[in-house]
């Protein structure tokens, strides 16, 4: 156990501070709680867009400063305001989709992009080339041509190929792409997530630190997939998920109980109760 409290608190969302049922339970709300009213900083840092955080807070019952899309976005759930993006370019888009076609042949793309805000009407936030098999459920969806997906610049493009096994997709082309990309994923069924190079959840959550005089050593991060290793391997104490991906597992410190007992509060009121 990290022998003194930190002062910041980041979480995954999805298979860490929500349950099976994507809910946060009342002992985990509590303890987020608990670190807000001591004076100290809980943030979200997801794989998830902006436009997916409202859910969380509402749950939650209080407004954190999130870590989105892996690292790329940095975003103020209190006042709706994205505060710095992180994109690849059109041309770094079209070299990695030309890339990762040659290597997965009928895969399919898609980016996200931000505006100003989470629900920002004048910028499409997500956009697939036809046919783009969603690995969830997605009602935000903008189909359009596949020219028009590499057609301005993402923070997370995304490569679907649902015969594969995610880890085999990262396998494949990681080596091929890692100068124009960071390769991650955050499911297994068959999707990588890329976005500029050096851009991790680890990288975004710095930044938020820096911005707050909060230096790695004094933070905590809890996570269950590879997307969360930066992450889980930068603060001063990285806790996996016991549902967690072998990856995540081996790059922390420490292994909590599942993200259905409870596994972040667990570890959370042992500095905050």
């Amino acid at each position: 156990m990290q022998p003194t409290r930190p002062r910041l608190v980041a979480s995954d969302v999805d298979g860490t501070l929500l349950d099976r049922h994507e809910r946060v339970s009342a002992r985990t709300r509590a303890a987020v709680h608990a670190i807000v009213a001591a004076g100290d900083v809980f943030v979200l840092a997801t794989g998830r867009p902006p436009r997916w955080i409202t859910p969380v807070v509402e749950q939650l019952g209080l407004a954190p400063r999130a870590v989105c899309a892996n690292g790329a976005v940095l975003y103020d759930s209190e006042t709706d305001r994205v505060i710095s993006a992180a994109t690849l370019g059109v041309d770094e888009l079209a070299e990695i989709a030309a890339v990762v076609g040659a290597l997965l042949p009928g895969c399919g793309l898609a980016v996200e992009r931000v505006g100003e805000s989470a629900h920002d009407s004048a910028t499409p936030q997500f956009v697939s080339e036809p046919g783009y098999e969603h690995a969830w459920l997605n009602p935000d969806n903008t189909e359009t041509s596949a020219e028009d997906v590499l057609s301005a610049p993402a923070v997370k493009l995304l490569v679907r190929q649902s015969s594969m096994t995610s880890g085999a997709m990262a396998a494949a082309i990681t080596a091929h792409v890692e100068h124009l990309a960071d390769v991650t994923f955050s499911t297994d069924n068959g999707l990588v997530e890329l976005s500029a190079p050096g851009v991790t959840k680890a990288s975004g959550l710095l930044e938020v630190g820096r911005t707050l005089g909060i230096d790695a050593a004094e933070m905590v991060a809890f996570g269950d997939m590879p997307n969360d290793v930066p992450m889980l391997t930068a603060v001063g104490h990285g806790v996996a998920m016991g549902n967690a991906h072998p990856d995540a597992i081996a790059a922390a410190d420490e292994v909590t109980a599942t993200n259905a007992d409870d596994g972040v509060a667990r570890v959370v009121e042992r500095w905050w109760t």
